[in-house]
């Protein structure tokens, strides 16, 4: 069985009461908790983690590389900002999806770089919740080792 970490970073602990209009009223808890049904029925194991600190997500992907299959990431603003981070999709031998609940590229200026989708294998933005059951199905279905294609 696969094993997959799902890594979520700063303020999304928040979902459901931070601006709903955007995010929904859905909880992290909730959406965790379908995540783990949906894996269940599509073979995988899953773990979450959710920080604040761009260290600890730092930290979560590098032992991510050592126990888990994949990555899902939706690494917040850390996702426009963090170089940290992309040099460590890049470092590690798993492959690693970036998620995103709204869709960057239709928001602010500042939210439209992404410096972790060209080190990720995939990116899934714009669907809500449903942008990580998309992250799941890929895995589900993936070979243990695609290509991953660096920019």
């Amino acid at each position: 069985m696969k094993k997959i970490l799902i890594i979520n970073g700063p303020n999304l602990n928040l979902l459901g009461q931070r601006q709903p209009e955007l995010y929904g009223r859905q909880t992290l808890q909730e959406i965790n908790k379908d995540l783990e049904r949906l894996a269940q029925s599509l073979k995988l194991s899953v773990d979450f983690i959710q920080s604040n600190h761009e260290g600890e997500l730092i930290s979560a992907l590098q032992r991510a590389a050592q126990e888990y299959h994949g990555a899902i990431i939706n690494a917040a603003a850390y996702t426009h900002t963090s170089l940290a981070l992309r040099d460590t999709i890049l470092a590690i031998n798993i492959p690693v999806i970036e998620v995103h609940l709204t869709n960057p590229a239709g928001r602010e200026d500042f939210r439209q770089k992404s410096y972790l989708a060209g080190a990720a294998v995939g990116l899934v933005a714009g669907f809500g919740p449903r942008s990580y059951e998309l992250a799941l199905h890929y895995f589900s279905e993936s070979p243990a080792s695609p290509l991953r294609i660096s920019i």
